[in-house]
């Protein structure tokens, strides 16, 4: 299988850019899914219905979420009722949504898409492990699904590398999200898991972290309460992870960044 997983959207720019971009890479990577997430689309802060529809219409099969799941409040009844939503597994019980789904592509293969949230520097959640622990369990890689994309999303990258050396040998990827700056640590894990730290945003990097960079240095320098931080809106860079996998075992045969448009240097996977 080939998948395509695309860091935190933030913005209407990273918005735009996600869904112009979306249909040819499907094509051009002749791709079985795209995942992304979306927990920062709705200007900056959380996600919504409309923009929810728009980049499953634009070709995005899954969309993960993060600490940021709830700020659009209409999400809370919205989730429910959209199975391709994913928000953290480690959620407590009786949080509404679903941290993991299974997407059938085109070809019949079965993806299993989980999300978990870090707890260094994040909310104090659930045990991210027993989480992982709990979906391993319920689907084996290459047996029951025929690919695994787990989405770290956290602070740390220590945090995020003990996920990925966790997950080793029982899923085909492990992408880190939130901190919004790609990563050069791309890797096959030596189980055969491929592993990023962190993905990126799909955003403006003329930005802090895809948010105006004045706004966003003056609350740091100044450090008294100032207006609301917004999106950057300038040319965005779509970030992202491109891997294939084994169609018998499941397990990572290739692993490449994607950084398209915008500001930082260009990396497309060529197949």
């Amino acid at each position: 299988m080939r998948l395509l997983y695309l860091g935190d959207v933030v913005g209407r720019s990273g918005r735009d850019a996600v869904q112009e971009c979306v249909p040819k890479l499907r094509q051009d990577l002749k791709l079985d899914a795209v995942i992304v997430n979306g927990e920062n689309a709705a200007h900056g802060f959380g996600l919504n219905v409309r923009i929810t529809q728009d980049l499953l219409e634009a070709g995005v099969d899954v969309i993960t979420l993060g600490n940021h799941a709830w700020d659009q409040r209409e999400m809370l009844s919205y989730i429910d009722k959209q199975p391709r939503l994913v928000r953290p597994a480690n959620y407590p019980q009786g949080t509404p949504g679903r941290g993991a789904c299974i997407h059938t592509t085109e070809r019949g293969k079965k993806l299993l898409v989980v999300q978990v949230m870090g707890r260094l520097f994040m909310d104090p959640l659930d045990d991210p492990f027993a989480a992982l622990q709990q979906e391993f369990a319920r689907f084996r890689l290459g047996a029951t699904v025929d690919a695994i994309l787990v989405d770290v999303h956290a602070e740390a990258t220590s945090e995020k590398c003990a996920v990925g050396h966790f997950c080793d040998g029982r899923a085909s990827l492990v992408v880190g999200s939130h901190t919004h700056i790609p990563t050069a640590d791309h890797a096959i894990l030596p189980g055969g898991t491929a592993y990023q730290t962190d993905a990126g945003m799909c955003g403006d990097y003329d930005s802090v972290i895809g948010m105006k960079k004045d706004g966003a240095v003056s609350k740091l320098v100044r450090k008294i309460p100032g207006e609301r931080l917004a999106p950057a809106e300038g040319p965005a860079t779509v970030c992202g992870v491109f891997v294939e996998t084994d169609d018998r075992s499941g397990l990572a045969r290739r692993v490449e960044p994607l950084r398209l448009g915008g500001r930082l240097s260009q990396m497309i996977p060529e197949v």
